[in-house]
């Protein structure tokens, strides 16, 4: 019995594996629901499409894996789009499905027009609206292809009468349909770095998401060269916050040990990073870079030797070629410098630092220190980010995902949701802020609904700190007008949901509120008020920037009393 193209498309998801399709269901979307609905396929209703496409991303981030969005007609899809954004800039894989008039309407300016091969064309790598049947499985087939090898967005356009049409064949090569496999090195490139590396005396390892799965090799080559290793903020969970061959990350979310050891070094190795902070990499050109995308080797930093391969087989040669290195004086210099560090952090941290005021610092340092050792931290963008990324103590089996590349604000409920999804028993804790959270709101009530058990504990300051943080870098005073703002009672919108919320004020209400919230089985929210004038700690200040933050702390004095 022949299938409807809605029949072919779910069951060729279902064969591949892929669990869930998040999305708000529209006329031209019903067939499609149809055969979702006669699926094993859970289809997850969201509140805005958006949160649909992150939720998706969330989950093809986490695991590699497809996931699948889905919006209708003209503004359904053209909501997709933000969140997608996500996606593509991570290279998760993901297919995003938008509904469409019915073919006959074409070219009419009939309601809710859009151009939808247009509309997606900067965010996907592949397009394509199915026309007639008889393209379907081909095209079906392409779109998924596509996503795994960028791995990136791949879009399809589904016309609502398209949709309910037989199709005619069959989706075939379903095994071709799956991640990428690992890109082995050639010989001559891991010699080449090999001299290198034995030519060096002062050497760092700089790891990122493309390290996962390589944590023994890591540790393996740091051990032979002994060179530290410092993370990005998309590679902090690959090892236990207190491994000895960890020094930190770089950057604004980094350790002030990391960028000296980096900046000291005479020979920066780059693994599986596509780091966009030139800033903060040396600039005389002493580095290797080893990554599997050959499109990113040299564009942050003017690179020695770049070299196309996937982390795993590239430190397994590489570690048999490299000679043993026997002075540890810049290992211990940095690592000593890291402990002073990590003391630092442990004292910004501690809850009796004030009897009045909440410090971010303790915020995320409590929710860590009460996670499960399996535990997912889902991190927004904001000042919550550099205080996540600097005080969670991660155990190495913990995963930690936000917007990296992207770095969009209001992403982190949205891709929580998607990652719950994948497993209802697994801890899941959000980490955002007042101004994130207040975006996408209603994506806690896709919790609630679908039994997603999120935790969402959010930094409340009642302002977006890290525009008023950017404001005074460059010596201007912030203009709160735009960036401050009214909350609603957030533990009570909490219960208001179907969920559990509750508040914490005052330093010694803040482990207690944490605790609650992550033991009960539903979703819940812990509304964080904390300072809104901590500072966090900046690894690198240029002169220039310490007098545009006093320049703008005059200006602001100065604006209180003349308005």
């Amino acid at each position: 019995m022949s299938k409807t193209v809605a029949e072919t498309l779910v069951g060729v998801l279902e064969d591949i594996g892929v669990t869930h399709i998040f999305g708000l269901i529209g006329d031209s979307l019903n067939p499609l629901g149809d055969a979702v609905r006669k699926s094993k396929i859970e289809w997850v209703g969201v509140r805005h499409e958006e949160g649909a496409a992150l939720a998706a991303t969330g989950q093809a981030k986490l695991t590699g894996r497809l996931g699948v969005c889905a919006g209708t007609t003209g503004p359904g899809s053209t909501h997709l789009v933000a969140g997608l954004y996500e996606a593509a800039r991570d290279h998760a894989p993901v297919l995003a499905l938008s509904g469409d008039m019915m073919r006959a309407m074409h070219g009419t300016e009939f309601i809710q027009t859009t151009t939808p091969d247009l509309l997606f064309r900067d965010v996907s790598l592949y397009t394509e609206t199915i026309s007639v049947p008889a393209q379907a499985p081909a095209v079906i087939h392409q779109a998924i292809a596509a996503a795994y090898a960028g791995p990136g967005v791949a879009h399809l356009t589904l016309p609502q009468d398209l949709l309910s049409a037989k199709a005619s064949g069959a989706a075939s090569s379903l095994a071709t349909l799956r991640p990428r496999t690992e890109i082995t090195p050639d010989e001559d490139s891991i010699s080449a770095v090999a001299r290198r590396i034995d030519r060096a005396d002062k050497i760092v390892v700089m790891c990122g998401h493309g390290c996962r799965g390589a944590e023994d090799l890591l540790r393996a080559l740091s051990d032979k060269l002994k060179a530290p290793l410092v993370h990005t903020f998309r590679g902090k969970e690959l090892m236990a916050y207190d491994d000895p061959h960890w020094i930190g990350g770089l950057g604004m979310i980094g350790t002030r040990p990391s960028y000296d050891a980096v900046q000291d070094c005479d020979l920066l190795l780059m693994v599986g990073t596509d780091y966009p902070y030139s800033n903060y990499l040396p600039a005389h050109g002493n580095v290797i870079q080893i990554d599997e995308r050959a499109q990113v080797l040299g564009r942050r930093a003017p690179t020695e030797l770049g070299v196309i391969g996937s982390v795993r087989p590239a430190l397994k040669k590489l570690l048999d070629k490299v000679a043993d290195k026997s002075g540890t004086k810049f290992r211990d210099k940095v690592t000593a410098e890291r402990k002073r560090w990590d003391e630092k952090l442990a004292k910004q941290a501690d809850l009796t630092r004030s009897k009045d005021v909440i410090h971010p610092q303790a915020v995320a340092r409590t929710a860590s220190d009460l996670a499960k050792t399996d535990a997912i931290f889902v991190t927004d963008t904001g000042l919550n980010t550099l205080w996540s990324a600097n005080w969670i103590r991660q155990t190495g089996r913990q995963r930690i995902v936000g917007s990296f590349n992207n770095a969009a604000v209001g992403t982190s409920v949205g891709m929580a949701n998607g990652i719950q999804a994948l497993d209802r028993s697994r801890q899941v804790i959000v980490l955002t802020g007042d101004g994130g959270f207040n975006m996408l709101m209603g994506e806690f009530m896709t919790a609630v609904h679908h039994k997603l058990p999120i935790k969402v504990i959010i930094y409340n300051n009642s302002a977006l700190g890290l525009i008023r943080l950017e404001a005074e870098s460059v010596g201007l005073a912030p203009f709160n007008e735009a960036i401050e703002f009214p909350n609603p009672d957030f533990a009570a919108l909490a219960r208001a949901c179907g969920g559990q919320g509750v508040a914490a004020k005052l330093p010694g209400d803040l482990e207690g509120a944490i605790r609650s919230a992550l033991e009960p089985d539903g979703p819940a929210i812990v509304d964080a008020v904390v300072s809104a004038d901590e500072m966090p700690n900046v690894p690198h200040l240029e002169a220039e920037m310490v007098g545009n933050f006093a320049l703008a702390k005059i200006k602001e004095a100065v604006l209180a009393v003349t308005g």
